[in-house]
């Protein structure tokens, strides 16, 4: 009974082991050449600390902006820092106030969005950049909150 192959050409008996290296060699480049070029998740900036405070300032470029927005659901509070024709605002100073009392945390947001760890309670968050100054009041430790700021 002949043999039947799924080429549709005939190798040498003597070549067709030789045939068969080179298909899978090839194709395991082809695999290999595919992971290379696959996009590789963007990873959130390091976490720096202000007090009780923990958090990751970042947002530059589509990749990282695209990772934060995302990580935003496991933060219990994120900023977000835009001028008013919707373009991203960096550079922004921050200040955040217990209002049970307790220290300011500053930290200077070096990207658009802030993703913030800090403990349950009622915060002043204080903003400025672009020459504008923009306060808000926000309880934190039920579900995520987002504030966004427009300058």
């Amino acid at each position: 009974m002949p043999v039947l192959s799924p080429f549709p050409f005939r190798l040498p008996r003597r070549l067709a082991p030789l045939g068969l290296c080179a298909l899978l060699a090839s194709g395991a480049s082809a695999v290999q050449a595919q992971a290379d070029s696959a996009p590789r998740p963007a990873v959130l900036p390091p976490v720096q600390t202000a007090g009780a405070l923990h958090y990751q300032c970042g947002g530059i470029g589509t990749d990282e902006s695209t990772a934060m927005r995302a990580a935003m659901k496991d933060y219990p509070l994120s900023l977000l820092f835009a001028r008013a024709d919707g373009a991203y605002e960096a550079n922004v100073d921050v200040r955040i106030t217990p209002q049970g009392g307790g220290d300011a945390m500053q930290l200077r947001a070096g990207g658009p969005v802030c993703l913030l760890q800090l403990p349950a309670g009622s915060y002043r968050v204080e903003v400025q950049g672009a020459g504008q100054n923009h306060s808000r009041t926000v309880q934190v430790g039920r579900a995520p909150q987002t504030l966004d700021f427009r300058f």
